[in-house]
């Protein structure tokens, strides 16, 4: 009976649980979170002093007794018991701190999660205060954040770039019919940056400074006029702080790696797919979507490099939330596009 009161009390909710930011979606209300997946805690206690942005604001800031964390890495979770303080966090945060609340919890997950993966994002969400979890793999979170008809026997292509993960996917009849994952996306890009100017220039540069380069003058593809940037790092010779002027030639350069990657996952999940829904593809062209697909020119190259259309969606940070979020009011295809939870029946 305290079970059903609870559930009935209970707002559910959708979550983009990200590498880099985590969105929560509450049924009736939309998106009412968007934080960098970051906690700190204190070393000695493991007292939690921040989580989300106030959080990200410390990293690489901090002194000696104070670690800042980011529990997920390439889109799966690195460290357990802080996704859980993390996840806890952000549900008590979506439903204005109520303790008496155990939602049902939907939640976008990478294709080709593994058992063991999927099992340890359960139990995070279960431990976190959920009465039910479903799992969902977030191209197909994107594809009907982005307004796709996934349960038509029709081909549809979803590229999404995310914090950790590549998901390159070939949705049809409301299921994935081929994917590929690549564990190169928009942190790559960062470490990329923070690489190429450690060995060009001799600088050491921050997490942060590398992804305001890569927001700033970043680019897949050549664009009309010269960016410029100046930015500040550490010298490695002289140890001395120092300010430097890069360009957008150099950081394109720096990239090449990263998205030379992405593209190839993109053919390779394009050889793979029948020539049925091949043909479809064609017609449609590929939707991209994820964070990482704001880098300025990821559409025009990926353009030439695949020769097939490449649409853009409105807002490509949200799609996925937003999708999961559409299938806490249609549980009929929640039961059809969920991840079957096989190892349900192990743990008994």
């Amino acid at each position: 009976m305290g079970f059903s009161v609870l559930g009935w009390i209970s707002n559910d909710l959708a979550i983009d649980l990200g590498t880099a930011t985590t969105l929560v979606y509450v049924r009736g209300r939309g998106i009412v979170l968007n934080e960098p997946s970051v906690v700190a805690i204190e070393k000695k206690t493991e007292l939690v002093l921040a989580v989300g942005v106030e959080a990200k604001r410390m990293l690489g800031r901090t002194p000696g007794h104070i670690t800042a964390i980011r529990p997920m890495k390439e889109g799966v979770i690195a460290d357990f018991e802080m996704a859980e303080r993390m996840l806890k966090y952000f549900i008590d945060k979506a439903h204005n701190r109520s303790i008496f609340v155990r939602p049902r919890i939907i939640i976008g997950v990478p294709s080709r999660i593994t058992q063991v993966e999927q099992r340890a994002v359960r139990d995070t969400a279960e431990l976190a205060g959920a009465r039910e979890v479903h799992l969902i793999e977030e191209p197909v979170a994107a594809a009907i954040g982005a307004g796709l008809p996934i349960t038509e026997p029709s081909g549809n292509m979803v590229v999404d770039v995310g914090g950790g993960t590549t998901d390159v996917a070939v949705i049809s009849l409301g299921g994935i019919v081929y994917s590929e994952s690549v564990k190169v996306a928009g942190d790559r890009m960062d470490d990329a940056i923070v690489n190429y100017v450690k060995r060009k220039y001799n600088l050491l540069i921050g997490e942060h400074m590398a992804e305001r380069v890569k927001l700033e003058i970043g680019s897949a593809y050549p664009f009309e006029g010269k960016k410029t940037m100046m930015i500040k790092g550490r010298d490695l010779i002289s140890g001395i702080p120092r300010t430097l002027e890069l360009d957008d030639a150099g950081i394109r350069e720096a990239l090449q790696e990263p998205i030379g990657t992405i593209v190839n996952a993109i053919k390779v999940a394009l050889e793979n797919t029948p020539p049925e829904l091949a043909g479809d593809i064609i017609d449609r062209g590929i939707v991209l979507t994820g964070g990482g697909s704001l880098l300025k020119g990821m559409d025009t190259r990926l353009r030439e490099e695949t020769n097939l259309p490449i649409i853009t969606v409105d807002d490509p940070l949200t799609s996925v939330v937003l999708g999961v979020g559409k299938l806490l009011d249609e549980l009929d295809l929640l039961s059809k596009v969920t991840v079957q939870a096989q190892l349900r029946s192990s743990r008994y």
